[in-house]
């Protein structure tokens, strides 16, 4: 399940998040390659945000199992001290909701530069300098002013461009874009998205894009997984996975995209029922919605390969 490059820059095998009897990730892999951007993609509930959190070591209350390498390092058997000082340099994250990422009182530049000197070995002033020169990368106008600024008197959008330069801040390798363009208009959703695709190319830094906008994935990615029920259904190069999706529940979600030259009376395609976890289910995770469930859905499916790194869990796939 390897991407371009003959080495990953993370592999991640058997990851397993559990609360209890609950199982929000239930043993997914997948790995994402050096300049590559991964999107994570499927309905609420389904694991994408968990998996992220268990990667940045943030889950307190979960049982984690499986590995995690980054770069050679498992990230899952560090101890606390020693994660606390990867996050922000090795592997960082973009969280959903700017307004809680960010300390309401404190200044947005001081955040950058606690950022900053937590894992580099530089003077306040130089961390102040290299703070709004983030802050001018990511496109926020005069950055010396906006550096003295609290939270509250930024916008949605800048809010947002500045966790963007607070995850950007050390150069991560790895860097985990949980909805990052959540709430924020059209517009400035695209100029983030464009920012964040700068940024990728210029830095060749891995990227998982979690996110359920599949104009977005489409867009902006070179591989997708999909994620149902805590487990991962399907991965494939986005171009593929568009063109020929293989999964039941892939094609549900294709097609549940609105269509410009649709009717305006014209209802949008929809899923029926909802997703269980999988500690409810003895089978196929998605047959309870499915319209192909067979017999053979009785017994739970394994991803295989299907075509050259196109990865499938379908007993009703050819």
């Amino acid at each position: 399940m390897t991407g371009e490059a003959s080495t990953p820059l993370l592999k991640v095998e058997n990851l397993l998040v559990a609360f209890g009897r609950a199982k929000a990730v239930d043993g997914i892999s997948f790995d994402v390659a050096p300049g590559e951007m991964l999107g994570l993609v499927g309905e609420s509930g389904c694991g994408k945000s968990t998996t992220a959190l268990a990667l940045m070591r943030l889950l307190r209350d979960a049982e984690i199992g499986g590995t995690a390498h980054l770069n050679g390092v498992e990230l899952l058997g560090l101890d606390e001290a020693a994660m606390r000082a990867r996050r922000g340099a090795d592997v960082a994250m973009i969280f959903q909701d700017p307004g809680t990422a960010l300390h309401p009182m404190i200044r947005v530049g001081d955040q950058i530069v606690e950022a900053l000197t937590a894992h580099l070995n530089i003077s306040r002033r130089e961390a102040r300098k290299r703070a709004i020169d983030l802050l001018r990368k990511v496109g926020i106008a005069a950055p010396e002013e906006r550096f003295s600024v609290y939270p509250h008197e930024m916008s949605g959008g800048m809010c947002q461009r500045v966790v963007i330069a607070m995850a950007m801040a050390c150069a991560p390798r790895l860097l985990l874009a949980d909805e990052p363009t959540t709430a924020l208009d059209v517009t400035v959703q695209a100029q983030i998205l464009e920012l964040l695709q700068g940024l990728v190319r210029e830095e060749g830094m891995g990227v998982i894009l979690i996110t359920h906008d599949l104009g977005v994935v489409a867009g902006m990615t070179d591989r997708v997984a999909v994620m149902y029920a805590g487990a991962i259904v399907e991965m494939a190069a986005t171009e593929e996975l568009f063109a020929t999706p293989l999964h039941p529940y892939t094609h549900g979600l294709l097609r549940s995209i609105p269509q410009l030259d649709s009717g305006w009376d014209e209802p949008v395609p929809t899923i029926p029922g909802s997703v269980q976890g999988a500690e409810l289910q003895t089978g196929c995770r998605f047959a309870p919605r499915c319209a192909k469930a067979s017999d053979a859905c009785r017994t739970p499916p394994a991803l295989r390969e299907i075509g050259e790194n196109h990865f499938v869990s379908c007993w009703n796939t050819p």
